[in-house]
């Protein structure tokens, strides 16, 4: 059989470089690597579809999809995994040490329709008891004055965006125009070792304590494909799923080698097996069941956030063909 010319965009992880680097083969598909930055990705796929399977921000799928776009699905295959109270910068001199004291607060996110921001959000409506109306929040560019969003939506109610075209959202914190920068991109001005602008304390303690409080571990991306794709040829959604599946167990493997040094960091090894024991399951799982609880959890932070339009389950989020796997 011929094999299936399929392009694929997708950022340069560890962990589907055996894939697209052709190491590991997905059966009868011929990958066409295409090689962006995840933010043009995300842009040039969610708004033209120029190649056929996409990296893509949950949000923005979540988003599309609960407003009737049936020109893409997925397979639950998740590249990018953080945890994001981290993704919190403060003012050093704003006296705000804790997410509950970002009450009553003015806060700038890039776009509100960005998975970090959902998830971190979330985090502070249901774990924190900060309701999202509480805050003050601005909508703009980090580090370029006139972002927009990539669709509309309609905010919750009771709570405020005010959409800026003139100013940044780093100028602002540096201002004191705000009192904190929720993002998934590091602001320029933050360093760990300048005290104008900070993290909440001790914010690896805070996401270890919500993993154990909600069993979530924050997916930020999957791959998509277009609907057309499995239209002509259903089994790619499978084969794929497949060859993501053995191209992660093969890294995986790599970096729990103690034998050679994988990656340019010292004792990469011993940080991971630290993070094995404390997610002592599956370490990265794909699939849907091993997922349900980060799933869920997403789908309703982003129902109540305005995000999505309407309450989705887990199985709305995939094609069928990658939702059941064959067993001996």
């Amino acid at each position: 059989m011929n094999r299936v010319r399929v392009s694929i965009a997708i950022s340069d992880y560890d962990h589907v470089r055996d894939l697209t680097d052709g190491i590991v083969q997905a059966e009868g598909i011929e990958l066409v690597r295409l090689n962006f930055t995840v933010e043009e990705i995300f842009w040039r796929f969610s708004r033209s579809r120029e190649w056929d399977v996409s990296e893509m921000s949950f949000a923005n799928y979540v988003a599309l999809i609960t407003r009737g776009d049936e020109t893409i699905t997925a397979i639950p295959v998740f590249p990018s995994r953080v945890f994001r109270t981290s993704a919190f910068y403060l003012r050093g001199d704003g006296g705000i040490r804790t997410p509950h004291e970002l009450h009553g607060k003015r806060v700038g996110v890039p776009e509100w329709i960005e998975t970090a921001g959902v998830y971190a959000r979330g985090f502070l409506a249901h774990h924190c008891g900060v309701p999202l109306s509480a805050i003050e929040w601005f909508q703009g560019g980090l580090r370029e004055a006139g972002r927009t969003e990539k669709m509309k939506y309609e905010p919750p109610q009771g709570v405020k965006i005010t959409h800026l075209e003139r100013q940044t959202l780093e100028a602002m914190l540096q201002a004191g125009e705000l009192d904190a920068i929720l993002t998934a991109t590091q602001p320029s001005i933050y360093r760990t070792d300048n005290p104008a602008v900070v993290r909440f304390a001790g914010h690896r303690a805070l996401e270890e304590d919500y993993f154990r409080a909600t069993g979530i571990i924050p997916v930020m991306h999957l791959v998509a494909i277009k609907r057309e794709v499995l239209r002509q040829n259903p089994w790619i959604a499978m084969n794929l799923y497949q060859a993501f599946e053995a191209a992660k167990r093969r890294s995986i493997h790599r970096m729990f080698e103690i034998t050679a040094s994988r990656v340019p960091i010292v004792w990469h090894f011993a940080a991971a097996e630290e993070s094995r024991k404390f997610f002592p399951d599956e370490y990265w799982p794909y699939g849907i069941e091993p997922n349900r609880k980060t799933l869920e959890g997403f789908l309703q932070y982003a129902y109540e956030q305005g995000v999505a339009a309407r309450l989705l389950q887990p199985e709305e989020l995939f094609a069928r063909e990658a939702q059941s796997f064959f067993k001996i």
